[in-house]
């Protein structure tokens, strides 16, 4: 097995920098200021033989506001999830009276702790580290997670802290169905990611800009493999004005794309945004599976539920491929119709189709509806076959094709998409020109033999 380390601290002590130093990647958001990382966030890291799961959490600071008590609940969830706890401690900073009380709960929690002292570049480590001594726990490590000084040595101690039956061996994790479920600011993309684990696993609150990160949750339901991701919510670029927001909308735009299907929240009081057409567009053009849920159904009035209908029908006509659920993500209504949806979108998105198959279809699309001429000339497709999936590629190839124009392009997609019985996914046509095997012969011939043979090819039509 994993072991599971949890990274546990004030705000701003560094744990997200750690985090991304500890998994390699850029996973965690990390800027200047307190209060970035308000929901756990669990990342795969490996040092030579020993692999590990880590969480990074928000930061613990005692406050009573409503939305930081929800962050440090995920954090103690964190720790009671773990096998080792990191507690980071500011070495600039120094000892604090919140330190102090961190230290006690996490020696109430029975749970093996790392003490590490964090930014300590620069500093006499042996005097830092001095101070730390009062808190009771393990000798404090002292570490420069932003230029990875002393990471190996503290993992090294880390491991000497595991529970015997955990032994941290390498071993495949199998994401299965990956499902984003994205769309605008406070639309309930938490809440109903937090509706379908039975828990609440993700900071849902009623204030738009919650959720600042992709958060990657693994389960699974019906011995099928998913793992949710629960996006920071996409305003327009003119509303976006903070640095950090910017860089969630870069990390929604990056789930998407690592996507296998986008459940695209919509919100049932308000009317269809350009925002909401922009995201739409945005997953259609990456090719991703596709459903649109409206949220918020429970309690609306029957005019306003003809009004929202009657507005995804004028403005929504485009996604024929898909379906529009109705869904109340804070009491369940619809959310498991969501399941068979994605599971039936994804199998559509990863089909696999035979070259024969395809270009019986292709023969007889052409015979309903011949392509344009180009030039005089008829364009000619010979044949097609699969070029990928999620989403499903059809490459044709052909003389002229790359003249095909996009009216022409639509109705191939329409039409593949229709006989394939595809659901939920987009159809992509690449097309491919066979050139002419003797273009290089003609090429090669003098103007005078170039006329004679015109003349011989004028004689021979006739």
């Amino acid at each position: 097995m994993k072991p599971v380390i949890a990274l546990v601290g004030r705000p701003n002590v560094g744990k997200s920098t750690l985090f991304n130093k500890l998994t390699k990647s850029r996973d965690a958001l990390v800027a200047d200021f307190a209060g970035l990382t308000r929901d756990r966030k669990y990342g795969d890291g490996k040092l030579g033989e020993f692999s590990y799961i880590t969480i990074d959490t928000g930061g613990l600071n005692g406050e009573s506001e409503v939305l930081d008590v929800r962050m440090q609940q995920q954090s103690w969830q964190a720790v009671d999830e773990s096998d080792v706890v990191i507690f980071l401690v500011d070495g600039r900073d120094g000892l604090t009276p919140v330190d102090e009380e961190i230290a006690v709960r996490l020696r109430r929690s029975g749970r093996p702790v790392c003490l590490v002292v964090n930014k300590t570049d620069s500093l006499d480590e042996a005097q830092i580290a001095a101070e730390f001594f009062a808190l009771g726990l393990s000798t404090p490590h002292c570490i420069a997670a932003a230029h990875s000084r002393g990471l190996l040595k503290l993992m090294n101690e880390v491991q000497t802290l595991l529970p015997a039956e955990v032994d941290g061996l390498d071993e495949e994790a199998d994401e299965g169905l990956r499902l984003a479920v994205v769309g605008r600011p406070n639309v309930g993309k938490s809440t109903l990611i937090n509706r379908i684990l039975g828990e609440e696993r993700v900071v849902a609150f009623d204030l738009p800009g919650t959720t600042r990160d992709s958060i990657a949750i693994p389960f699974e339901r019906d011995d099928q493999r998913y793992t949710l991701i629960d996006t920071a919510g996409v305003r327009r670029r003119g509303r976006v004005t903070e640095k950090v927001e910017k860089f969630s909308v870069i990390k929604t735009l990056q789930a998407i794309d690592e996507s296998n299907v986008c459940v695209l929240l919509l919100d049932a009081t308000e009317r269809i945004t350009d925002q909401d057409l922009n995201l739409m567009g945005y997953v259609i053009d990456k090719g991703r599976a596709l459903i649109v849920a409206v949220n918020k159904w429970d309690g609306l009035k029957a005019e306003q539920r003809e009004q929202i209908k009657s507005d995804i029908s004028r403005r929504l006509d485009f996604l024929s491929f898909t379906s529009v659920e109705f869904i109340s993500a804070l009491h369940g209504t619809g959310v498991g119709n969501l399941f068979k949806l994605a599971t039936r979108a994804y199998e559509s998105a990863m089909i696999d189709m035979s070259t024969p198959e395809l270009t019986r279809m292709l023969e007889y699309a052409v015979v309903q509806h011949q392509p344009p001429l180009v030039r005089g000339r008829r364009v000619k497709m010979r044949y097609a076959h699969q070029g990928g999936s999620n989403p499903p590629v059809i490459v044709i190839h052909g003389n002229q094709t790359d003249r095909v124009p996009d009216t022409y392009k639509r109705y191939l997609s329409n039409f593949f998409q229709r006989e394939l019985k595809l659901f939920g996914t987009p159809v992509r046509i690449d097309f491919k020109r066979s050139d002419n095997p003797y273009s290089h012969i003609r090429n090669k011939l003098t103007p005078l033999q170039q006329r004679k043979r015109n003349r011989f090819l004028r004689e021979m039509k006739k």
